[in-house]
């Protein structure tokens, strides 16, 4: 179970595609995460044709997809913290035993035929929770495999794995719950997982010493909603994927439905689609860089949203396999070209030290809105059937197109959010405990009173800055005695939280800041360092 979310890479490398290949480390990991995902999509596949089995309601069957993904929503940003501030390496281990043992006693339950609808959405749940766990820490720990030159063409060949095994695995799953027995998917998925414990066990990446503390777990994840919710690029991604999968969920809840009462076909047709997605996911990945040269990112996401209600269509009037084959390669191209993009704009939007919580933000946003879509969908499908159903999907996702073109994606390609470290250490009297605060920081500037609007409006840029780097409330006053007086102030939650800020400020914020300092007219602005007065137990035995 290797959890990736196929991170594309941000921008062109000179880099050859083969380059991260080179690395020991990637080789060995990247071979071991596409056995283990195939073993999970051979799950995924033998989990719903079971369902359709058990009972073929359409709202149960679509829970199976609901089963897989409400994990993620739930789990994701808590995965994500832990991401930023646990060894992601040991983490890894002991969430990939916990799923491995999982996936092993439920094969069996299937194999002495003791499965029913609750303990298979039981189990898938369970498996869900081990994929959320480690999504966000499999796409952290890609910076620590290759160095920063081959970080594109790895991220790349993370998506071409994770396809080549959404195309693999399915369609083997089928032939194998065909020819052996619908346990036999279900036993590969929990012994392939043992590749990825064995090359996590073998990795051992270098020791970095921390200058600061790690950050608290409840404050990691307050922190991180507060960089998403004051980062722009990030927030305009998340509207985008939304609009997206909350309708794209649809072909993916009822698929086995289209297999088993639209075209009466069996498992190993069903494995045949999901194939045929991946494979064309494969081969559209590969034109991915032309079409993104041509079409710009927004635009290439509009044709890949157009290319899924074209690929519902089929699905809804499929009744036998070439048209449902026909569906699912529109269904894989599109599909790979809209999540590549919007991958690549989550990515773009973050600095390293956020990176874990903002793309299990991204997750978040993603598998919640396909567990939504599912039992959205699922009930519809229930109600009015099955071809009516993807209609009304593909109508919605027509209409998202024009509703969220304003939120463009990629704006944050061209920035350097590298940390510039240009801020110096505060001066202080005596040592201060970390835990001391909260602490209030203010900046004065001296300013020609004419440029006191461009200031503002500047300074307005700033104030996006300091809240995504930690601070929790923000302002700027004028002396009503002194005009050109301006003074900046911010509040962070504690001394050691400052000190992650000196540690967070990037290189893109570092040119913004000397903006603002050419409307400065009297040397550097004063920095002061405020904190809350805290009695010393002597001064209290007074009162």
């Amino acid at each position: 179970m290797s959890s990736n979310t196929n991170p594309t890479p941000a921008n062109g490398s000179a880099s050859s595609p083969w380059s991260p290949f080179r690395h020991a480390s990637f080789s060995v990991v990247w071979g071991a995460t596409v056995i283990s995902n195939i073993g999970g999509w051979m799950y995924s596949a033998a989990s719903g044709w079971l369902m359709t089995d058990l009972n073929p309601d359409p709202f149960i069957v679509s829970m199976v997809q609901a089963a897989t993904t409400l994990p993620i929503f739930l789990f994701a940003l808590p995965a994500g913290a832990l991401a930023d501030i646990v060894d992601r390496r040991k983490f890894l281990i002991v969430v990939e035993v916990l799923y491995t043992t999982v996936a092993a006693i439920f094969a069996a339950i299937v194999w002495i035929g003791a499965a029913t609808p609750g303990n298979l959405l039981l189990f898938t749940f369970l498996m869900g929770v081990g994929a959320a766990l480690t999504a966000p820490v499999w796409q952290s720990i890609v910076p620590q495999l290759v160095p920063r030159q081959d970080l594109s063409p790895a991220v790349a060949a993370n998506s071409v794995g994770v396809n080549v095994s959404r195309a693999v695995g399915p369609a083997l799953g089928g032939v194998m719950a065909a020819g052996i027995g619908i346990a036999a998917p279900f036993w590969f998925n929990a012994v392939s997982n043992l590749a990825v414990l064995g090359a996590l066990l073998w990795w051992h990446p270098p020791v970095k010493g921390a200058r600061l503390p790690v950050e608290r777990f409840a404050s990691a994840i307050r922190i991180g909603f507060r960089h998403a919710r004051n980062n722009p690029h990030l927030r305009a991604t998340l509207v985008r994927a939304a609009a997206f999968f909350l309708f794209a969920s649809a072909y993916w809840a009822l698929l086995p439905l289209v297999v088993r009462t639209q075209i009466a076909g069996g498992p190993d047709l069903y494995g045949y689609l999901l194939g045929a997605i991946g494979a064309a996911a494969v081969g559209a990945a590969l034109a991915l860089p032309w079409l993104k040269a041509k079409l710009g990112p927004d635009q290439l996401v509009a044709v890949g949203t157009l290319g899924t209600a074209l690929a519902m269509i089929l699905f809804a009037f499929a009744r036998d396999a070439p048209m449902a084959l026909a569906g699912s390669a529109v269904a894989g191209a599109s599909w790979i070209a809209v999540l590549a993009s919007l991958n690549v704009s989550a990515q773009v939007a973050l600095p390293d030290w956020v990176r874990g919580r903002g793309l299990a933000i991204f997750v978040t946003a993603f598998f919640g809105c396909l567990t939504l879509g599912s039992a959205i969908w699922g009930q519809v499908a229930g109600m009015i059937g099955l071809p009516a159903a993807h209609v009304i999907a593909a109508i919605g996702a027509l209409v998202a197109i024009p509703a969220t073109w304003r939120w463009k994606l990629q704006t944050g390609a061209g920035l350097d959010l590298t940390p510039s470290m240009h801020w110096p250490a505060p001066i202080v009297a005596s040592d201060i405990e970390h835990g001391r605060g909260p602490v209030l920081v203010t900046i004065e500037y001296r300013i020609d009173p004419k440029d006191r609007e461009l200031f503002l409006a500047a300074l307005e840029k700033l104030a996006r800055e300091r809240r995504r780097d930690g601070a929790y409330s923000w302002g700027v006053f004028e002396d009503a005695a002194d005009q050109g007086r301006m003074v900046e102030t911010f509040l962070v939650e504690s001394w050691l939280e400052h000190l992650r800020q000196h540690e967070r400020v990037t290189n893109a914020d570092r040119v913004l800041q000397e903006t603002i300092q050419q409307f400065q007219t009297q040397g550097a602005p004063k920095i002061t360092h405020l904190i809350a007065a805290d009695r010393r137990p002597a001064e209290r035995k007074l009162d």
